[in-house]
C-alpha cells in the first residue's frame, strides 16, 4: 500500500499546525454549507435515471465490435443469481454497441453516496468531458436500498451494459462515500476486477465509520460501521485482484470517523491513498483541485501520481 499525494495541482505547504486548525476548519465548514445549499437546489435534476445515448443499429452481417466482453467468465457476470435478466441486458446492449476506434480511455462510471443521486457529480462530469473523456455514465441506486451487496449486483449489471454498448472491455469507477464502498464490494467480492481498471473513492469508509450514531437503525448504515459483517468481509484475502485503487481521504471529514478509515488498507490490493487537506466530505466530488487529481489518477499507472507529503486544496 502506498500513501501518495497529488502535489502538482495543489498549493504546497507544511501540514496543518494546531494554530491554523481552527481557522481552516471554519473555512472548510463554511464551504461544506455552501456546497450543501447548492446541492439541494440541483438535487431534483438528478432524481431521474440518466438517459442512455442513442446509438445506431449495427449493419446486418457485421459484428458488434464487443469482442468477448459478455460477462460469462468467472465473477458476478456468471453468477446464476443474476439469471436470464442479466443476459438480456447484455444482449440488448450489444445490439447498440459503439465503435471504440481512436478512443483509448475506458468509460468512467460515477457512483453517488447515501441519500444522494447523480447530480453530485455535475461538476466532475463536466471537468472530465472538457478534458477528453467521451463515455461518462452515472448510476442512481435507490435511497431505500438496504444492502450494499444488492447495490453491488446492480452495479455489475450496469457495468456489463456499458461495456457492451461502448465496446470497451474495462471501465473506471469514481465513487463518493457509500458509492465507493459499493464499488469496492463489486470489485473485490463479485469478480468486478475483471471489468474495473481503476477505482477512485472519495471519502469512502473502507474501514467503517463511527459517525451519525442515531442513523444506525438503517441497515445500510449498520453495514458501514466499523466491525460490521460487510466491513470484515472486505478484509478477507483478495489474491490476484486486478483493479487499482486510488482513495482520497480528508483530514477534515466529519462523516468518516476516524478519518483514516477512508484509506484502503489491504495487503492484496494495489492501493494509493491520497490525503487531502482544507476541505470536508461534501467538497470532495466538487472541488476543482480534487477533480484535477482524479483526472491524473485515471491517466496514471500509479507510479507517478505524486510524492510523499500533504495535499492542500484550499
Amino acid at each position: 500500500m502506498k500513501v501518495l499525494s497529488f502535489l502538482p495541482l495543489l498549493l504546497r505547504g507544511p501540514l496543518l499546525r494546531p494554530a491554523r486548525l481552527s481557522s481552516t476548519l471554519i473555512r472548510a465548514t463554511a464551504l461544506e454549507l455552501v456546497i450543501l445549499a447548492g446541492h439541494v437546489l440541483i438535487y431534483p435534476s438528478g432524481i431521474a435515471p440518466e438517459r442512455r445515448p442513442s446509438t445506431p443499429r449495427p449493419v446486418p452481417g457485421t459484428g458488434t465490435g464487443v469482442g468477448s466482453g459478455t460477462g460469462k467468465d468467472t465473477g458476478a457476470g456468471s453468477n446464476p443469481e443474476h439469471g436470464a435478466g442479466h443476459d438480456e441486458i447484455t444482449r440488448a446492449a450489444e445490439a447498440t454497441a459503439l465503435p471504440t476506434t481512436g478512443d483509448a480511455r475506458p468509460p468512467v462510471v460515477l457512483l453517488h453516496g447515501l441519500i444522494d443521486n447523480r447530480s453530485v457529480f455535475v461538476l466532475l462530469r463536466r471537468s472530465l468531458a472538457r478534458h477528453g473523456w467521451r463515455h461518462l455514465a452515472s448510476l442512481n441506486y435507490s435511497p431505500l436500498t438496504c444492502d450494499i451487496r444488492t447495490a453491488a449486483e446492480l452495479l455489475d449489471r450496469h457495468v456489463e451494459e456499458i461495456c457492451a454498448r461502448t465496446g470497451h472491455h474495462e471501465v473506471d469507477i469514481v465513487g463518493h462515500s457509500l458509492g465507493g464502498l459499493i464499488a469496492r464490494y463489486y470489485v473485490q467480492r463479485l469478480g468486478g476486477d475483471r471489468r474495473v481498471r481503476t477505482l477512485v473513492t472519495l471519502g469512502t469508509p473502507h474501514g467503517g465509520t463511527s459517525a451519525v450514531p442515531l442513523a444506525g437503525a438503517h441497515p445500510i448504515v449498520r453495514q458501514m460501521r466499523s466491525g460490521s459483517e460487510l466491513i470484515e468481509e472486505l478484509r478477507r484475502p483478495a489474491p490476484g485482484c486486478r483493479t487499482r485503487f486510488v482513495s482520497f481521504w480528508s483530514e477534515l471529514d466529519r462523516v468518516i470517523l476516524p478519518v483514516e478509515t477512508a484509506c484502503v488498507d489491504h495487503p492484496d490490493l494495489d492501493a494509493v491513498n491520497v490525503r487531502v487537506t482544507g476541505i470536508g466530505h461534501l467538497a470532495l466530488p466538487v472541488h476543482p483541485a480534487v477533480a484535477s487529481a482524479i483526472r491524473q489518477a485515471l491517466e496514471s499507472d500509479g507510479s507517478d501520481v505524486g510524492t510523499r507529503g500533504a495535499a492542500h486544496v484550499a
